[in-house]
Protein backbone atom coordinates (compact mmCIF):
# COMPACT_ATOMS: atom_id res chain seq x y z
CA UNK A 1 0.00 0.00 0.00
CA UNK A 2 1.60 3.02 -0.95
CA UNK A 3 1.16 5.74 2.10
CA UNK A 4 3.21 9.32 0.90
CA UNK A 5 4.85 9.54 -2.76
CA UNK A 6 7.86 11.09 -2.30
CA UNK A 7 7.83 14.17 -4.32
CA UNK A 8 10.15 17.16 -2.79
CA UNK A 9 11.77 16.44 0.33
CA UNK A 10 13.87 17.52 3.15
CA UNK A 11 16.56 15.33 4.57
CA UNK A 12 17.42 15.20 8.32
CA UNK A 13 20.62 13.29 9.09
CA UNK A 14 20.60 9.69 10.86
CA UNK A 15 23.59 9.88 13.17
CA UNK A 16 24.97 6.84 14.88
CA UNK A 17 22.06 3.99 14.59
CA UNK A 18 24.28 1.53 16.55
CA UNK A 19 23.09 0.57 19.99
CA UNK A 20 26.71 0.38 21.14
CA UNK A 21 27.11 4.22 20.96
CA UNK A 22 23.90 4.80 22.75
CA UNK A 23 26.19 2.56 25.23
CA UNK A 24 29.56 4.31 25.08
CA UNK A 25 27.85 7.42 25.46
CA UNK A 26 25.41 6.70 28.32
CA UNK A 27 27.07 4.55 30.79
CA UNK A 28 26.83 0.66 31.37
CA UNK A 29 23.68 -0.79 30.63
CA UNK A 30 22.01 -3.71 29.46
CA UNK A 31 23.69 -4.65 26.15
CA UNK A 32 21.70 -4.17 23.28
CA UNK A 33 22.74 -7.89 22.37
CA UNK A 34 20.84 -9.40 25.23
CA UNK A 35 17.18 -8.19 24.48
CA UNK A 36 15.21 -10.27 22.48
CA UNK A 37 15.07 -9.72 18.21
CA UNK A 38 11.55 -10.30 16.11
CA UNK A 39 12.19 -13.67 14.44
CA UNK A 40 11.64 -11.99 10.89
CA UNK A 41 13.92 -8.31 10.63
CA UNK A 42 13.06 -5.27 7.76
CA UNK A 43 15.68 -3.98 6.48
CA UNK A 44 18.36 -1.71 8.56
CA UNK A 45 17.00 1.68 10.22
CA UNK A 46 19.94 2.94 9.12
CA UNK A 47 20.10 2.93 5.22
CA UNK A 48 19.60 6.52 4.39
CA UNK A 49 17.60 9.88 5.92
CA UNK A 50 14.22 10.24 7.45
CA UNK A 51 12.75 11.50 4.04
CA UNK A 52 10.18 14.53 5.13
CA UNK A 53 8.05 15.70 1.60
CA UNK A 54 5.48 17.59 0.42
CA UNK A 55 2.47 15.93 -1.94
CA UNK A 56 2.66 17.55 -5.11
CA UNK A 57 -1.02 18.73 -6.21
CA UNK A 58 -1.12 16.29 -8.97
CA UNK A 59 -0.59 13.23 -6.29
CA UNK A 60 -3.27 11.17 -5.53
CA UNK A 61 -4.70 12.88 -2.08
CA UNK A 62 -5.48 10.39 1.14
CA UNK A 63 -8.61 8.93 1.07
CA UNK A 64 -10.99 11.06 3.56
CA UNK A 65 -13.36 9.77 6.03
CA UNK A 66 -16.91 9.83 6.43
CA UNK A 67 -19.89 9.51 8.70
CA UNK A 68 -21.33 6.07 7.72
CA UNK A 69 -23.79 6.76 4.90
CA UNK A 70 -22.69 10.19 4.07
CA UNK A 71 -20.09 11.07 1.48
CA UNK A 72 -17.80 13.41 2.65
CA UNK A 73 -17.69 16.88 1.32
CA UNK A 74 -14.49 18.58 2.68
CA UNK A 75 -13.09 22.12 2.87
CA UNK A 76 -10.99 23.11 -0.25
CA UNK A 77 -7.99 22.69 0.43
CA UNK A 78 -5.09 25.39 0.16
CA UNK A 79 -2.93 25.64 -2.52
CA UNK A 80 0.65 23.76 -1.96
CA UNK A 81 3.46 26.70 -1.07
CA UNK A 82 6.92 26.74 0.44
CA UNK A 83 7.08 27.00 4.08
CA UNK A 84 9.78 28.87 6.18
CA UNK A 85 13.32 28.29 5.12
CA UNK A 86 11.87 27.38 1.80
CA UNK A 87 10.83 23.75 2.60
CA UNK A 88 7.30 22.25 1.90
CA UNK A 89 4.39 23.22 3.76
CA UNK A 90 3.28 21.85 5.94
CA UNK A 91 6.49 19.46 6.40
CA UNK A 92 5.58 15.26 6.39
CA UNK A 93 6.56 11.97 6.56
CA UNK A 94 6.86 9.72 3.50
CA UNK A 95 5.60 6.71 5.51
CA UNK A 96 4.39 4.80 8.77
CA UNK A 97 6.89 5.53 11.35
CA UNK A 98 7.18 4.10 14.76
CA UNK A 99 7.90 5.92 18.01
CA UNK A 100 7.29 5.60 21.86
CA UNK A 101 6.38 7.87 24.66
CA UNK A 102 8.99 7.58 27.64
CA UNK A 103 10.57 9.08 30.50
CA UNK A 104 14.94 9.62 30.67
CA UNK A 105 15.21 11.84 33.80
CA UNK A 106 17.71 10.61 36.31
CA UNK A 107 16.99 6.83 35.35
CA UNK A 108 19.05 4.69 33.68
CA UNK A 109 19.02 6.29 29.96
CA UNK A 110 21.20 3.79 28.60
CA UNK A 111 19.04 0.92 29.23
CA UNK A 112 15.92 2.44 28.06
CA UNK A 113 17.34 3.87 24.96
CA UNK A 114 18.98 0.27 23.85
CA UNK A 115 15.65 -1.26 25.06
CA UNK A 116 13.21 1.74 22.64
CA UNK A 117 15.67 0.58 19.65
CA UNK A 118 15.10 -2.94 20.30
CA UNK A 119 11.78 -2.77 20.34
CA UNK A 120 12.21 -1.44 16.42
CA UNK A 121 11.24 2.48 17.63
CA UNK A 122 13.51 5.27 15.54
CA UNK A 123 11.63 8.41 17.54
CA UNK A 124 11.66 8.75 21.38
CA UNK A 125 8.85 11.40 22.72
CA UNK A 126 10.39 13.14 26.10
CA UNK A 127 7.87 15.04 27.96
CA UNK A 128 9.79 18.26 29.80
CA UNK A 129 8.31 20.69 32.21
CA UNK A 130 9.17 24.47 30.74
CA UNK A 131 8.87 25.60 35.07
CA UNK A 132 11.62 23.11 35.13
CA UNK A 133 13.90 24.78 32.76
CA UNK A 134 13.25 28.59 33.16
CA UNK A 135 13.33 30.74 36.25
CA UNK A 136 11.56 33.87 37.08
CA UNK A 137 14.64 35.88 35.61
CA UNK A 138 14.17 34.30 32.34
CA UNK A 139 16.96 32.40 32.47
CA UNK A 140 17.55 28.74 31.26
CA UNK A 141 19.44 25.89 32.86
CA UNK A 142 19.70 22.92 30.34
CA UNK A 143 22.02 21.22 31.68
CA UNK A 144 19.56 17.64 32.09
CA UNK A 145 17.92 18.47 28.53
CA UNK A 146 21.23 18.30 27.23
CA UNK A 147 22.44 15.05 28.62
CA UNK A 148 19.41 13.74 27.38
CA UNK A 149 19.08 15.16 23.67
CA UNK A 150 22.82 14.30 23.14
CA UNK A 151 21.92 10.05 24.72
CA UNK A 152 19.38 10.09 22.49
CA UNK A 153 20.89 11.21 19.34
CA UNK A 154 24.12 8.88 20.08
CA UNK A 155 21.12 5.77 20.01
CA UNK A 156 20.51 7.09 16.58
CA UNK A 157 16.63 7.72 17.48
CA UNK A 158 14.97 10.96 16.25
CA UNK A 159 13.77 12.92 19.01
CA UNK A 160 10.44 15.01 19.60
CA UNK A 161 10.37 17.00 22.82
CA UNK A 162 6.83 17.54 24.19
CA UNK A 163 6.46 21.26 25.86
CA UNK A 164 4.10 21.28 28.96
CA UNK A 165 3.64 23.22 32.71
CA UNK A 166 4.22 26.36 32.25
CA UNK A 167 6.33 28.38 35.14
CA UNK A 168 3.56 29.86 37.35
CA UNK A 169 4.74 33.63 36.65
CA UNK A 170 3.13 32.86 33.22
CA UNK A 171 -0.33 32.07 34.10
CA UNK A 172 -3.49 34.27 34.74
CA UNK A 173 -4.48 32.28 38.03
CA UNK A 174 -0.54 30.80 38.99
CA UNK A 175 -1.16 27.42 37.86
CA UNK A 176 1.43 25.32 35.42
CA UNK A 177 -1.15 25.24 32.94
CA UNK A 178 -1.02 27.42 29.52
CA UNK A 179 0.65 30.46 29.55
CA UNK A 180 -0.97 34.02 29.51
CA UNK A 181 0.99 35.46 26.72
CA UNK A 182 1.54 33.43 23.65
CA UNK A 183 4.62 35.10 23.35
CA UNK A 184 6.44 33.63 26.65
CA UNK A 185 5.83 29.95 25.33
CA UNK A 186 7.47 31.44 21.75
CA UNK A 187 10.41 32.68 23.73
CA UNK A 188 11.21 29.31 25.26
CA UNK A 189 10.46 27.03 22.11
CA UNK A 190 12.33 29.12 19.92
CA UNK A 191 15.47 29.09 22.31
CA UNK A 192 14.95 25.26 22.88
CA UNK A 193 15.17 24.61 18.71
CA UNK A 194 18.17 27.02 18.71
CA UNK A 195 19.89 25.27 21.42
CA UNK A 196 19.17 21.88 19.79
CA UNK A 197 19.46 22.83 16.21
CA UNK A 198 19.72 19.60 14.42
CA UNK A 199 19.15 17.40 17.35
CA UNK A 200 15.10 17.81 17.98
CA UNK A 201 13.59 17.34 15.40
CA UNK A 202 9.90 17.79 16.47
CA UNK A 203 8.75 19.63 18.91
CA UNK A 204 5.12 18.85 20.87
CA UNK A 205 2.91 21.76 21.87
CA UNK A 206 1.22 20.68 25.09
CA UNK A 207 -0.69 18.01 25.73
CA UNK A 208 -4.61 17.29 26.36
CA UNK A 209 -5.25 20.97 26.44
CA UNK A 210 -9.12 20.33 26.60
CA UNK A 211 -8.33 19.21 30.06
CA UNK A 212 -9.24 21.87 32.82
CA UNK A 213 -5.86 20.83 34.55
CA UNK A 214 -3.47 20.73 31.81
CA UNK A 215 -5.32 23.94 30.52
CA UNK A 216 -4.56 25.50 34.07
CA UNK A 217 -7.88 24.79 36.26
CA UNK A 218 -10.82 25.54 33.78
CA UNK A 219 -11.72 25.14 30.37
CA UNK A 220 -14.03 27.63 28.43
CA UNK A 221 -15.26 28.36 24.75
CA UNK A 222 -12.28 30.90 24.39
CA UNK A 223 -9.87 28.57 25.54
CA UNK A 224 -9.79 26.54 21.62
CA UNK A 225 -8.49 29.78 20.43
CA UNK A 226 -5.78 30.72 23.23
CA UNK A 227 -4.51 27.54 21.95
CA UNK A 228 -4.32 28.50 18.26
CA UNK A 229 -2.48 31.51 19.33
CA UNK A 230 -0.10 30.10 21.31
CA UNK A 231 0.54 27.44 18.68
CA UNK A 232 0.99 30.25 15.75
CA UNK A 233 3.48 32.12 18.26
CA UNK A 234 5.63 29.13 19.25
CA UNK A 235 5.80 27.79 15.13
CA UNK A 236 7.10 31.64 14.22
CA UNK A 237 9.63 31.39 17.12
CA UNK A 238 10.59 27.68 16.10
CA UNK A 239 11.01 28.04 12.57
CA UNK A 240 12.95 31.15 12.56
CA UNK A 241 15.95 28.87 14.75
CA UNK A 242 15.51 25.95 13.12
CA UNK A 243 12.76 25.65 9.94
CA UNK A 244 13.58 21.71 9.67
CA UNK A 245 11.76 21.13 12.90
CA UNK A 246 8.55 19.67 12.36
CA UNK A 247 6.02 21.54 14.84
CA UNK A 248 3.02 19.16 15.91
CA UNK A 249 -0.12 20.66 17.35
CA UNK A 250 -0.81 19.12 21.27
CA UNK A 251 -3.35 16.27 21.10
CA UNK A 252 -6.31 16.56 22.92
CA UNK A 253 -7.81 14.08 25.32
CA UNK A 254 -10.21 11.22 24.15
CA UNK A 255 -13.44 12.30 26.08
CA UNK A 256 -16.83 13.21 25.39
CA UNK A 257 -16.47 15.46 29.06
CA UNK A 258 -17.94 18.53 28.98
CA UNK A 259 -17.59 20.54 32.47
CA UNK A 260 -16.14 23.65 32.80
CA UNK A 261 -13.70 22.37 35.85
CA UNK A 262 -13.22 19.04 34.58
CA UNK A 263 -12.83 18.95 30.23
CA UNK A 264 -14.12 19.72 26.82
CA UNK A 265 -15.14 17.00 24.59
CA UNK A 266 -12.42 16.09 21.97
CA UNK A 267 -14.42 16.98 18.95
CA UNK A 268 -16.06 20.27 20.16
CA UNK A 269 -12.34 21.30 21.07
CA UNK A 270 -10.87 20.81 18.05
CA UNK A 271 -13.91 22.11 16.02
CA UNK A 272 -12.97 25.33 17.66
CA UNK A 273 -9.55 25.18 16.90
CA UNK A 274 -9.80 24.96 13.23
CA UNK A 275 -12.40 27.70 13.39
CA UNK A 276 -10.70 30.69 15.25
CA UNK A 277 -9.91 33.58 13.10
CA UNK A 278 -11.28 31.72 9.86
CA UNK A 279 -8.87 28.65 10.53
CA UNK A 280 -6.04 30.96 11.48
CA UNK A 281 -4.07 27.76 12.87
CA UNK A 282 -3.82 26.47 9.46
CA UNK A 283 -1.07 28.41 8.45
CA UNK A 284 1.32 27.34 11.68
CA UNK A 285 1.43 24.10 12.46
CA UNK A 286 2.66 20.69 10.31
CA UNK A 287 1.26 17.76 11.86
CA UNK A 288 -2.01 17.54 14.18
CA UNK A 289 -1.11 15.42 17.39
CA UNK A 290 -4.35 13.11 18.03
CA UNK A 291 -5.28 10.90 21.00
CA UNK A 292 -7.62 7.98 20.35
CA UNK A 293 -9.31 5.92 23.35
CA UNK A 294 -8.56 2.82 24.06
CA UNK A 295 -10.03 1.28 27.78
CA UNK A 296 -10.84 -2.32 27.26
CA UNK A 297 -11.90 -2.52 23.84
CA UNK A 298 -10.09 -4.02 20.78
CA UNK A 299 -8.68 -1.85 18.45
CA UNK A 300 -11.15 -2.45 15.59
CA UNK A 301 -14.14 -1.89 17.51
CA UNK A 302 -16.07 1.30 17.98
CA UNK A 303 -19.62 2.97 19.30
CA UNK A 304 -21.80 2.74 18.20
CA UNK A 305 -22.00 0.08 14.67
CA UNK A 306 -18.92 -2.33 15.60
CA UNK A 307 -19.59 -2.11 19.80
CA UNK A 308 -16.89 -3.99 21.83
CA UNK A 309 -18.36 -6.87 24.94
CA UNK A 310 -15.74 -5.09 26.91
CA UNK A 311 -17.21 -4.76 30.65
CA UNK A 312 -17.82 -1.11 31.13
CA UNK A 313 -15.96 1.96 28.85
CA UNK A 314 -17.83 0.92 25.95
CA UNK A 315 -20.82 3.31 25.37
CA UNK A 316 -19.27 6.64 23.72
CA UNK A 317 -16.54 6.54 21.03
CA UNK A 318 -14.17 8.45 22.69
CA UNK A 319 -13.21 5.19 24.85
CA UNK A 320 -12.19 3.32 21.10
CA UNK A 321 -8.87 3.60 19.69
CA UNK A 322 -10.86 3.97 16.16
CA UNK A 323 -12.18 7.40 17.70
CA UNK A 324 -9.45 8.86 15.32
CA UNK A 325 -11.72 8.25 13.02
CA UNK A 326 -14.23 10.87 14.05
CA UNK A 327 -10.89 13.27 14.94
CA UNK A 328 -9.60 13.19 11.63
CA UNK A 329 -13.06 13.70 10.01
CA UNK A 330 -13.45 17.02 12.18
CA UNK A 331 -9.70 18.36 10.68
CA UNK A 332 -11.34 16.92 6.95
CA UNK A 333 -14.20 19.25 7.14
CA UNK A 334 -12.35 22.17 8.41
CA UNK A 335 -9.84 21.91 5.60
CA UNK A 336 -7.13 20.50 6.97
CA UNK A 337 -6.45 17.32 5.57
CA UNK A 338 -3.50 18.41 4.22
CA UNK A 339 -1.78 18.03 7.21
CA UNK A 340 -0.74 14.56 8.81
CA UNK A 341 -1.74 13.17 12.23
CA UNK A 342 0.73 11.82 14.51
CA UNK A 343 -0.82 9.42 17.47
CA UNK A 344 1.44 10.84 20.01
CA UNK A 345 -0.33 8.06 22.53
CA UNK A 346 -2.15 5.01 22.33
CA UNK A 347 -1.65 1.84 24.06
CA UNK A 348 -3.77 -0.30 26.87
CA UNK A 349 -3.95 -0.57 30.86
CA UNK A 350 -3.08 -3.91 31.88
CA UNK A 351 -4.32 -4.91 35.74
CA UNK A 352 -3.49 -2.13 38.68
CA UNK A 353 -4.31 -0.30 41.54
CA UNK A 354 -5.74 2.91 40.29
CA UNK A 355 -9.20 4.31 40.25
CA UNK A 356 -10.66 5.34 37.36
CA UNK A 357 -8.58 2.67 35.12
CA UNK A 358 -10.18 -0.76 36.68
CA UNK A 359 -10.94 -1.05 32.79
CA UNK A 360 -7.27 -2.72 32.72
CA UNK A 361 -8.23 -5.44 35.05
CA UNK A 362 -9.66 -6.71 32.02
CA UNK A 363 -6.59 -6.89 29.93
CA UNK A 364 -4.10 -9.60 30.58
CA UNK A 365 -0.66 -9.20 29.40
CA UNK A 366 -1.50 -11.48 26.43
CA UNK A 367 -4.36 -9.35 25.56
CA UNK A 368 -2.33 -6.05 25.56
CA UNK A 369 -0.03 -7.27 22.82
CA UNK A 370 -2.61 -8.56 20.54
CA UNK A 371 -4.38 -5.06 21.03
CA UNK A 372 -1.47 -2.67 20.51
CA UNK A 373 -0.39 -4.85 17.50
CA UNK A 374 -3.77 -4.91 16.44
CA UNK A 375 -4.01 -1.00 16.38
CA UNK A 376 -0.60 -0.70 14.18
CA UNK A 377 -1.74 -2.74 12.04
CA UNK A 378 -5.02 -1.31 11.68
CA UNK A 379 -3.68 2.10 11.23
CA UNK A 380 -1.21 0.76 8.61
CA UNK A 381 -3.71 -1.07 6.61
CA UNK A 382 -6.47 2.17 7.23
CA UNK A 383 -4.86 5.15 7.91
CA UNK A 384 -2.78 6.74 5.41
CA UNK A 385 -2.80 10.02 6.60
CA UNK A 386 -1.38 8.65 9.80
CA UNK A 387 2.87 9.17 9.71
CA UNK A 388 3.60 8.25 13.25
CA UNK A 389 2.60 6.36 16.04
CA UNK A 390 3.81 6.49 19.59
CA UNK A 391 3.27 3.77 21.55
CA UNK A 392 2.48 4.73 25.45
CA UNK A 393 4.55 3.54 26.99
CA UNK A 394 8.15 2.38 27.85
CA UNK A 395 9.51 2.87 30.92
CA UNK A 396 7.09 3.68 33.31
CA UNK A 397 7.11 0.26 36.04
CA UNK A 398 10.90 1.28 36.06
CA UNK A 399 10.19 5.38 37.13
CA UNK A 400 7.65 4.23 39.44
CA UNK A 401 9.94 1.29 41.24
CA UNK A 402 12.88 3.71 41.15
CA UNK A 403 11.03 6.10 43.44
CA UNK A 404 9.68 3.84 45.71
CA UNK A 405 6.15 3.29 44.35
CA UNK A 406 3.53 0.70 43.15
CA UNK A 407 4.91 -0.27 39.63
CA UNK A 408 1.46 -1.81 38.92
CA UNK A 409 -0.07 2.35 39.12
CA UNK A 410 -2.02 3.38 35.82
CA UNK A 411 1.08 4.45 34.51
CA UNK A 412 3.32 1.41 34.86
CA UNK A 413 -0.48 -0.49 34.21
CA UNK A 414 0.47 0.66 30.14
CA UNK A 415 3.96 0.13 29.96
CA UNK A 416 5.84 -2.83 27.55
CA UNK A 417 8.87 -4.21 30.11
CA UNK A 418 8.66 -4.91 33.78
CA UNK A 419 9.96 -3.03 36.22
CA UNK A 420 13.06 -4.84 36.20
CA UNK A 421 13.49 -4.13 32.03
CA UNK A 422 12.15 -8.22 31.81
CA UNK A 423 10.18 -7.70 28.15
CA UNK A 424 6.04 -8.14 28.80
CA UNK A 425 4.68 -9.76 25.36
CA UNK A 426 3.66 -6.36 24.15
CA UNK A 427 7.50 -6.12 23.30
CA UNK A 428 7.72 -8.94 21.18
CA UNK A 429 4.54 -8.34 19.56
CA UNK A 430 5.39 -4.25 18.55
CA UNK A 431 8.90 -5.52 18.07
CA UNK A 432 7.57 -8.33 15.13
CA UNK A 433 4.88 -5.77 14.01
CA UNK A 434 6.99 -3.30 13.33
CA UNK A 435 9.58 -5.00 11.26
CA UNK A 436 6.82 -6.61 9.06
CA UNK A 437 5.72 -3.27 8.44
CA UNK A 438 8.85 -2.02 7.42
CA UNK A 439 9.46 -5.16 5.39
CA UNK A 440 6.30 -3.71 3.12
CA UNK A 441 7.39 -0.30 2.87
CA UNK A 442 9.14 1.21 0.28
Amino acid sequence: MRRHPRIRSLAIALVGLVVVALLSACGAATPASNLPTAQVMAKGQDEGPLQISLPAASATPSPTLAPPGVVATPAPLPALRDGPGGLPYPLSLTKLDFGVVGHLYYTDRATALASARAAGFIWFRQQIHWRDIEDQSGQYFWADLDNIVADVNAAGMLLMINITRSPTWYTANGSDGLPQDPAALARFAGALAQRYSGRVHAILIWNEQNLAYENGGRISAEDPGHFVEIVAAAYTAIKAADPRVIVVAGAPASTATNDPGTAMDTLSYLRAMYAYKGGMIRDYFDVQALHPGGSANPPDTLWPDQPSSAKGWTEDPSFYFRHVENQRRVMEQAGMGDHQVWITEYGWATPNHTPGYEFGNQISYETQRDYIVGAITYTYQHYPWVSNMFLWNLNFTVLQAESGKDPNNEQGSFSIFNADWSPRPAFYGVQQAIADIRAKQP
